[in-house]
């Protein structure tokens, strides 16, 4: 069946000397793989930047409901990217939030609230001009809304230790050494309550930012089997200490 839909890239591989598996987030379809034949040939019409991770497309594929690989007929850009392949901070971001992306979402049903948040989200990062050395945290916490794992509760002068392993705000420290101190907890809920347009009005040491990143990724270690390990949050952390 021939079916039109918006598409996120998150990964590709190498199939044959001239053809790709790539995986895609659909606005319709959920997470699917693809095969696009002949791609690696100098002629042929589809450039190869289009498959870049975080790439927003617009496509028309053949779908069978019960096929692990379908086919794409068309696809084309929906969105032109100004800045993000461009610019390291951008780049370096782009990277963990694709590698965040591809490990954690394995659904195949489609989730139009995900897709939109994920879509909006790599449009507002390509196009701002303003401070982003939160974006990504915001982006990974605010991820946790759509995947079932949003913290609960509230930090308050009492309940002010983030325990990661329950996912809520307790009085009194944990008994393990999975969770947030008092110190640095008070962050991570303001940056759970903000949007984009908001995400510099909170003031983060690269000391702090770091240890939230690490925390944040042992938050989806901890909730998400499929996560055993994050590499491009060393790199990130790198290249963000030195803006």
């Amino acid at each position: 069946m021939l079916k039109k839909t918006k598409g996120i890239i998150f990964h590709q591989v190498k199939y044959s000397e001239s053809s790709v598996i790539v995986k895609i987030y659909t606005e319709l379809l959920g997470l699917q793989s693809y095969i696009l034949k002949g791609i690696r040939k100098k002629k042929s019409k589809i450039k190869s930047n289009l498959l870049q991770p975080l790439t927003l497309v617009e496509m028309e594929v053949y779908h069978k409901e019960k096929s692990e690989i379908n086919f794409i007929k068309e696809i084309r850009n929906t969105y032109h990217f100004k800045s993000l392949p461009f610019e390291i901070y951008k780049s370096s971001i782009a990277l963990f939030i694709t590698e965040i992306l591809y490990k954690s979402i394995r659904e195949e049903e489609p989730n139009k609230n995900l897709f939109d948040f994920i879509f909006n989200s790599v449009k507002f990062l390509d196009s701002t001009e303003e401070e982003i050395s939160n974006f990504h945290l915001l982006f990974a916490i605010q991820l946790t809304k759509y995947l079932g794992i949003f913290p609960n509760g509230k930090y308050s002068e009492t309940n002010k230790y983030f325990d990661l392993q329950e996912g809520n705000f307790q009085e009194i420290l944990p008994k393990h050494f999975n969770f947030i101190d008092k110190n640095v907890s008070k962050y991570f809920y303001e940056l759970s309550l903000l949007n984009y347009e908001k995400m510099n009005s909170i003031n983060l040491s690269n000391k702090i930012r770091k240890e939230l990143l690490e925390k944040i990724i042992l938050y989806y270690q901890i909730h998400l089997p499929g996560i055993k390990e994050i590499n491009s949050n060393q790199i990130l952390s790198e290249v963000l200490s030195e803006s």
